[in-house]
């Protein structure tokens, strides 16, 4: 699970690459960003994994996250995310928001104790919407973008379709 979770991080970062342009219009007189691309690791206590960021025209952007819980790394989560981004008159400090979907794999034993002991060992998918909120900083001389926010997710299937106590985090990117 973990070589996927890899490769689809790898073909994300490249295909992102292979399509980014430059866009000089792209602010349109706001300051929302001054990247175009961004890629990294998202932290918090509970969960770790990576990132990836691309503005799309104006202040409009979406990210994708392939994530895993540090005590249960056999889970992944993958999700989606349209973000919309302004600037709040501090130079290269914005906040965002915005929604998407995710969709994870579960181990029954990690997540649904009572499936667990009724069927045993194996595995189960749950589609979820998640919220994002956040603010973000890009540093000027170096190409490194760092934010922090909240994601609450709520998920379909499973005991786990609850706001968790994984809903905040912090992000490390490379910029591009």
């Amino acid at each position: 699970m973990k070589k996927v979770a890899l490769l689809f991080s790898l073909v994300a970062i490249v295909a992102i690459q292979a399509n980014a342009q430059k866009k000089s219009s792209r602010n349109s007189g706001s300051e929302a960003s001054n990247y175009n691309s961004a890629v990294g690791v998202r932290l918090n206590p509970w969960v770790v994994g990576f990132t990836i960021k691309h503005f799309i025209t104006g202040p409009h952007a979406v990210e994708g996250l392939v994530t895993t819980n540090h005590s249960h790394k056999n889970n992944v989560t993958f999700t989606a995310l349209y973000e919309y981004n302004w600037g709040i008159g501090v130079p290269n400090l914005n906040m965002y928001a915005g929604g998407g979907a995710h969709v994870g794999i579960y181990d029954r034993r990690d997540y649904d104790w009572d499936r667990y002991i009724d069927k045993g060992k194996g595995s189960y998918v749950t589609p979820g919407l998640d919220g994002i909120i956040g603010v973000e900083y890009t540093f000027k001389k170096i190409p490194l973008n760092v934010s922090a926010d909240l994601k609450p997710y709520f998920q379909f299937v499973g005991p786990t379709n609850y706001l968790g106590e994984e809903i905040g985090g912090v992000s490390a990117r490379f910029t591009f």
